[in-house]
């Protein structure tokens, strides 16, 4: 029997946000898997991955965007990324049509009007480029960002971030001073009424953040903004609280399916045949060594923090690089306030078990 997850509170003001997710045009393909986790299924050595964003929107009129993936002229980021793909033998391919604030502005969103960017994290795929914003647009990035990170370059060769990128703008690194609690994490009030909070995530990067925004009240319902707490679906699926169903449906491998998948199909890929527990482990080795995360043991305690928040109904996990949601959610400029009616959360949650089609045979 599944564990009841722990419940959550936010403020009880009832005051909400907007939020549309936006589809950047990035597409990375034949990302080696094994660089970010430690057990990849057989016929899962290669992933494709997009990048997401979101446009946060409060009542008042406020904006916020949080994450913009990969710059379009990716070829002008921070050198230091090109020279460790090099020394690594990175073949990952990357494909960029647009850059987030065009996107924006071809819906009718003004550039102009985003009070801040907010960073998940430095890395390449979430920065974007800042410098294509006013430079009203604030940069709001995590703890220890400012003492890790700055100059940028070319001021410091080997920084990983561009002196444009907060060149002539605020750049507010978060403390969370707050006292605030979203279940485990700690939380960020950032309107100060309960509609959008930033939550530590460390593990993966410094400075690494999360962003949960109260998209309806009464009933309430969240969107998670996961950036790279997680790199797929599971490493935080099966869980505790959401273990391997009997029944699996919509059909993870075929979506127009009018019957479900038995669990039971999947269950020889589960580790230690224990379907409570995610199929995947993120990688172990740290960044030091050439791995993907600052902390694996960071990573592994922030990723049991959101599956207490994943196991809730009205919670929408997206995970930055989550392709299985691309055929479930709407894109910007639609708006995803209403996922619940939709059934976006259960159309979801087990699409990632495609990617593990292969290992069947």
């Amino acid at each position: 029997m599944a564990k009841t997850a722990p419940e959550f509170h936010t403020e009880s003001s009832g005051a909400t946000v907007d939020v549309r997710i936006i589809d950047t045009t990035t597409w990375m393909s034949e990302i080696d898997t094994k660089t970010l986790i430690d057990n990849p299924v057989k016929g899962h050595g290669l992933m494709n991955a997009p990048s997401f964003s979101f446009l946060v929107e409060h009542l008042s009129g406020r904006k916020l965007v949080f994450d913009l993936g990969v710059r379009k002229d990716y070829h002008n980021m921070a050198p230091i990324w090109m020279k460790m793909a090099a020394a690594l033998g990175n073949s990952t391919k990357i494909e960029v049509k647009q850059g987030v604030r065009a996107i924006l502005e071809e819906h009718g969103v003004p550039g102009s009007s985003i009070e801040a960017i907010i960073w998940s994290h430095w890395h390449f795929d979430h920065v974007g480029d800042p410098s294509t914003f006013d430079a009203h647009t604030a940069l709001i990035v995590g703890p220890g960002f400012k003492e890790a990170f700055l100059p940028g370059y070319p001021a410091n060769e080997d920084s990983f971030i561009l002196e444009s990128d907060y060149e002539g703008r605020e750049l507010r690194e978060v403390q969370f001073t707050q006292g605030k609690k979203i279940g485990r994490f700690n939380a960020f009030d950032y309107f100060n009424d309960g509609s959008f909070y930033l939550l530590d995530s460390p593990g993966h990067a410094v400075g690494h953040l999360c962003g949960l925004a109260k998209v309806t009240s009464n009933p309430d319902s969240y969107i998670l903004m996961g950036g790279d707490t997680a790199h797929h679906c599971g490493e935080i699926r099966p869980s505790e609280y959401l273990p391997l169903p009997d029944l699996i449906f919509p059909h993870p491998l075929d979506r127009d399916a009018a019957t479900p998948c038995p669990g039971a199909v999947f269950e020889k890929l589960l580790l230690d045949n224990d379907k409570a527990r995610a199929f995947l482990k993120p990688s172990n080795f740290p960044q030091q060594q050439g791995g993907a995360h600052l902390s694996p043991s960071g990573v592994a305690q922030t990723i049991e923090k959101l599956q207490e928040l994943d196991a809730h109904d009205k919670v929408l996990v997206v995970l930055a690089h989550d392709k299985s949601l691309l055929p479930v959610i709407d894109f910007f400029p639609k708006y995803a306030n209403d996922f619940a009616s939709m059934n976006w959360v259960k159309q979801g949650r087990w699409a990632f078990l495609k990617d593990f089609e292969l290992a069947l045979n």
